[in-house]
């Protein structure tokens, strides 16, 4: 069964699921972020697992609803996949970590250097050419 969206262009019901699916999984990541702020340091620069950090982790809610925003990201990303070839679908998760360097610049004072926003703006340009080639 060939894949539904493959011809000239995505469907509206493609783009929701795939947009959604990287919105959600970059909400993740600053959840997951978030709650590492509150655990402080899991791993040290020897190796060592800081235990107490672990605990403190399980308890930061932001921790919960990073988790929660991966599972539901799941399910959409598999209905993107189910619609459209994964050459296509794969490299949209691109669009997630242009989101994340705003969203960590805003949320966690994360630097935007120059070098960052040329990289960007490359990630926008393939994500472009992606989407026309679909």
């Amino acid at each position: 069964m060939e894949p539904r969206g493959t011809g000239d262009s995505l469907g509206a019901v493609t783009w929701a699921l795939m947009l959604g699916g990287v919105g959600l999984n970059a909400a993740a990541q600053l959840f997951l972020k978030a709650a590492t702020r509150a655990s402080g340091v899991l791993v040290s620069d020897s190796g060592s697992v800081s235990w107490v950090a672990a605990v403190q982790l399980a308890r930061a809610l932001p921790l919960w609803g990073g988790l929660a925003c991966y599972a539901v990201s799941v399910f959409l990303w598999v209905g993107a996949l189910s619609r459209v070839p994964v050459s296509i679908a794969y490299p949209m998760l691109s669009i997630g970590y242009i989101v994340n360097a705003f969203a960590a610049a805003a949320l966690f004072g994360e630097a935007l250097s120059v070098a960052k926003i040329a990289g960007i703006g490359l990630i926008v340009a393939g994500v472009v050419l992606l989407a026309r080639a679909a």
